[in-house]
């Protein structure tokens, strides 16, 4: 079977369709996906779920929403070029550079060098790992950075 095969990305209504069935923590966060192409992914979250004692975001919504932007990301991306893969994340990091008092979005890219590595990776071993970031902005500014290792492994027949 053939990894070159294309596919179509899903939509932002697909997209936010699957995360809620399948992620339910997607639901009760109430995410929306903004935005979808192959290059990137925009998702974004209320305060009202996501508020902590402080009346802010909570730090775990805001590295929840960055996780799911940089694997959406993914996903779409991976889901249009045919490559049929299941996608785990290794491990992460994030920073929290401000509050959050109002909704927030998630913004995760493709860097196209890593990309084209991950796919020749993948396409010679059936799995390959790929360094994702996401920024979380809120009212027009950076205020969170994400960083994350995920790994694709080819689904067998």
């Amino acid at each position: 079977m053939s990894h070159e095969r294309q596919g179509r990305a899903p939509s932002a209504r697909e997209l936010q369709a699957y995360l809620h069935d399948h992620i339910p923590l997607s639901r009760a966060m109430e995410v929306s996906v903004v935005s979808i192409d192959v290059n990137g992914v925009l998702l974004r979250a209320p305060l009202a779920p996501n508020i902590n004692h402080r009346e802010t975001a909570f730090g775990g919504s805001m590295s929840a929403l960055a996780i799911l932007a940089a694997w959406s990301m993914l996903h779409a991306r991976c889901r249009s070029e045919g490559i049929d893969s299941r996608l785990v994340i290794q491990r992460n990091s994030m920073e929290y550079e401000r509050p959050i008092q109002g909704d927030f979005t998630a913004r995760a890219r493709t860097d196209e060098d890593e990309w084209n590595r991950f796919k020749r990776v993948f396409e010679r071993k059936g799995k390959a790992r790929i360094g994702v970031t996401s920024i979380i902005e809120y009212d027009g500014q950076t205020v969170g950075r994400f960083a994350g290792d995920f790994v694709a492994l080819q689904v067998q027949p």
